[in-house]
């Protein structure tokens, strides 16, 4: 069956009346929850200050030179980056000597000293840890004692979670095409309740990560699917700008992560509290119908005429014959005659040697943005300061970062845009490595400049992506693209935890490649102003004109038109953060 162009039925029902301002909003809230499931990490993973637990009750404590009845009147003076001991004396009259990760008995028992040289005999800290809890009551560390040997534990929480992300997408984004927009929303909306609230019941490390790794699947899943259902009920005029702010949810599920974080200090709470944020989304999608794009590939058109009535009613304006408009649409100049589709695949990303050097350059660019975006994020508590206050401050700087590439993009151009955004991210890294530890209020507004730049960057990169390639592979090409993004998103994490070896080990390295980025995106033509490719030829053109004042002219309707309706219909592509 051929496709239909359903774009003519807006002009007549409204592009962003009051029923796609309702469904839209229905939408962007959930989208606040995929914002939470993807960085409740941050404090879900915190590891606190511990020692080694000693094999009995204490009877006296002793740190340096200050003597306590109770191990937790010593946790503030422990130093950072240190490795402090604890010397206790059990009630057996034993003395113990308490590190991190090992415990050390004394022969000699005669005397309490801090310093001591006699035989001891080193024992693994089979008793579990003692953890400082004057921030967080438990963490899934504290739990399930994921430190020392089993650190590695909680540095996989994350990387695994966003592994369940990409299978999500790859299979629920696959699912929209087949079953409809609207039941996979359904679907994943009810997984994400479902799997929220039953990773805060989970009994062992290993039952949480498989639930945390379905809720990552549907979490995947609802953000792959939600961009298409909402751009294909937006008219034309509206779309792009409707599509990129749909990121700025996101960015206020940071902001609820921040504060929940704050008043729960629970891990198991703070999970739970955390997924019913999902819950006003399912008791509203019901209400939600099904795209009138989808309908119509899929032959239903009553169905689609009964959108097209809810639409014109809601909006106040009025209706109109879908089969009419279809029909002449059908039997216009471009017809859209069932044709034969050849199928591609990722070499076609490779048809010469210019388009595998840009494809290369853009799965480079896809990959440095999400790992600056998640980099930023999930190093926040690393900052100093109030670890609250800095993660909600890198959410909300992502929401004019997302205003200014709206404006920016449409007056200095998607590659001036791109570039100046990947280049500061790297600059603003530089100058984070150069700041004194203590000054914590410099850090926090460095990371926050340099979160404004890559949010830029990341919520760029899929229209851009879409702009540079032939009809033919555009959603194959802003798909690939998403799938080295979710790479990004995986490595993230293990980047953080690199700061264990340096402290600016994160800061350098996407530093580097956000430079590397940022250069190798001034090689790429600008598509401002013209004319979406339907060939390989004419994408081979945007080389060769890319130095031209071509790019200061205006789009065309019919341009601009194809670009949306291209744009939209890339669901398998994967469009997420």
């Amino acid at each position: 069956m051929g496709a239909c162009n359903v774009e003519p039925v807006f002009d007549h029902v409204g592009h962003f009346g009051r029923y796609q301002i309702f469904l839209y909003f229905i939408c962007a809230f959930q989208n606040i929850s995929c914002g939470i499931h993807y960085l409740a990490s941050v404090f879900l993973t915190v590891s606190p200050r511990h020692i080694c637990r000693p094999p009995g009750n204490m009877s006296q404590v002793l740190f340096r030179n200050i003597s306590s009845w109770r191990s937790e009147d010593i946790w503030t003076l422990f130093s950072t980056g240190h490795e402090d001991r604890l010397v206790v004396q059990l009630q057996d009259g034993d003395i113990w000597e308490l590190t991190k990760c090992h415990r050390f008995w004394r022969d000699n028992k005669s005397s309490l000293n801090y310093d001591y040289t006699g035989h001891k005999t080193s024992f693994p800290c089979s008793d579990g840890y003692m953890y400082d809890k004057s921030k967080w009551n438990s963490t899934v560390v504290t739990e399930w004692d994921l430190v020392c040997n089993r650190e590695w534990f909680a540095r996989l929480i994350q990387p695994i979670f966003m592994l369940g992300v990409l299978l999500g997408a790859v299979i629920f984004g696959y699912l929209s095409d087949r079953i409809g927009r609207r039941l996979v929303l359904w679907s994943t909306s009810l997984g994400m309740i479902f799997f929220g609230v039953a990773a805060g019941f989970t009994f062992d490390y290993y039952s949480f990560m498989a639930a945390r790794f379905l809720l990552a699947m549907a979490a995947g899943g609802y953000l792959v699917v939600v961009f298409v259902y909402v751009t294909e009920f937006i008219g034309l005029k509206s779309r792009t700008w409707a599509s990129i702010h749909m990121h700025s949810f996101f960015a206020i599920g940071a902001m609820v992560v921040a504060l929940t974080g704050y008043l729960v200090r629970t891990w198991w709470i703070y999970q739970i509290v955390l997924s019913t944020m999902t819950v006003p989304f399912v008791l509203c999608c019901w209400m939600l119908p099904e795209t009138l794009f989808w309908l119509v590939s899929e032959g239903r058109y009553e169905e689609a005429q009964q959108v097209v009535d809810t639409i014109a009613k809601w909006n106040g304006t009025s209706s109109c014959k879908l089969a009419e408009l279809l029909s002449l649409d059908l039997n216009g100049p471009v017809g859209n005659k069932p044709t034969e589709v050849k199928k591609h695949n990722l070499l076609d990303l490779f048809y010469d040697w210019n388009i595998g050097t840009r494809t290369l350059t853009l799965w480079l660019i896809w990959f440095t943005g999400s790992l600056g975006f998640y980099s930023f994020s999930l190093n926040s508590v690393n900052l100093g300061g109030n670890e609250y206050l800095n993660l909600f401050l890198m959410g909300a700087v992502e929401i004019p970062a997302y205003v200014f590439v709206c404006v920016g993009m449409n007056s200095l151009g998607r590659r001036n845009i791109l570039a100046f955004s990947l280049i500061s991210t790297a600059l603003i890294c530089g100058v984070i490595m150069v700041i004194p530890n203590d000054y914590h209020i410099w850090s926090v507004g460095a990371t926050m400049a340099g979160k404004f730049a890559i949010g830029a960057a990341f919520g760029l990169i899929y229209l851009y992506t879409a702009e540079l390639y032939p009809t033919l592979v555009r959603s194959l090409a802003v798909g690939s693209g998403s799938m080295v993004c979710r790479v990004g998103s995986i490595v993230a994490p293990l980047c953080v935890s690199l700061s264990s070896v340096w402290i600016f080990m994160p800061q350098l390295l996407l530093g580097i490649v956000a430079f590397v980025s940022g250069v190798l995106t001034l090689m790429l033509p600008e598509t401002l102003g013209k004319p979406l490719a339907t060939t390989w030829e004419e994408a081979a053109k945007l080389d060769a004109a890319k130095d031209s004042s071509s790019g200061e002219l205006l789009p065309t309707a019919n341009s601009t038109a194809l670009e949306e309706r291209e744009v939209i219909h890339s669901e398998d592509a994967g469009l997420s953060e």
